[in-house]
């Protein structure tokens, strides 16, 4: 049995190819509407999240031989989580993280370690600044920008309820509400930092899958300052940026297959 942290589209892609190769293989994923994409191609999946020593007790329950980590790159806490759970429970652990993009060389462009660092700059440069780094660390942003003379803060995110909750609770007024699916093509970005007037956006470097250049180019187009957060420096161990050479350690660690020819053998 392989476990495999997934949850966006290119953990989905790789985890039908490990299921191809004949693995056994349960999925985990933090949201519903992320385990509904994986029940579509009929992936197994459970859903929530998992504390390092529940990790742990997955592992040994349910006989994992591996784990897979295809998180998000800034699934920072679900990455050490998965780390520290595979070496409590002895078993080999896999990152795969998309590639990185590199931010343009652009006086516009300011990159910086972490959301709170984000959250200050942007706080000193004021304007109307557009969040499109999600809901999850919403607060930190909330608390330093709104309220500031001369500043509007406008938060992209996924059209979910507990993120519309998230809002409320936080005091962002709802026509500040970007609720839209992406990723975004580049034209579309431009129509919403037209409409906004933005004059700051904030972004993660999620790569080509996250839509990072369609967001930094429109930007820098327009003329619009850009604060580019750096991904999260975890020591992964054993890391992939292709899924050949996830499917390759998979194959040198001598893992049991479930093919359909020893199925056939056995129902006999």
């Amino acid at each position: 049995m392989i476990l495999m942290l997934a949850g966006t589209s290119d953990a989905r892609e790789l985890a039908l190819k490990i299921k191809a190769q004949g693995y056994p293989l349960l999925t985990t994923v933090v949201t519903d509407n992320a385990a509904k994409s994986m029940k579509e191609v009929g992936l197994p999946v459970r859903v929530g999240r998992l504390a390092a020593e529940e990790m742990a007790e997955l592992i040994k329950r349910e006989r994992v031989e591996a784990v897979v980590d295809a998180s998000h790159p800034y699934a920072e806490e679900a990455s050490r989580n998965a780390i520290a759970g595979a070496k409590t429970a002895g078993v080999p652990y896999i990152r795969y993280e998309r590639e990185s993009t590199a931010c343009p060389q652009h006086d516009k462009v300011t990159v910086v370690e972490d959301y709170i660092q984000a959250a200050e700059l942007a706080a000193e440069k004021r304007g109307v600044i557009m969040l499109t780094t999600g809901s999850k660390t919403l607060h930190i942003f909330a608390e330093r920008l709104l309220g500031l003379p001369d500043t509007t803060l406008v938060a992209r995110m996924l059209p979910r309820a507990d993120n519309m909750q998230k809002c409320a609770e936080l005091g962002i007024e709802q026509k500040n509400i970007v609720a839209m699916q992406g990723p975004f093509s580049k034209e579309l970005n431009k129509a919403l930092y037209d409409h906004y007037k933005v004059t700051l956006m904030i972004t993660k470097e999620s790569g080509k899958v996250g839509a990072f250049d369609e967001k930094v180019e429109a930007a820098l187009e327009m003329g619009i300052e850009t604060i580019v957060i750096a991904r999260p420096q975890v020591e992964y161990g054993t890391r992939f940026s292709d899924f050949g050479g996830v499917l390759d350690q998979l194959g040198r660690l001598h893992l049991s297959r479930r093919c359909e020819s020893d199925a056939v053998q056995e129902g006999r």
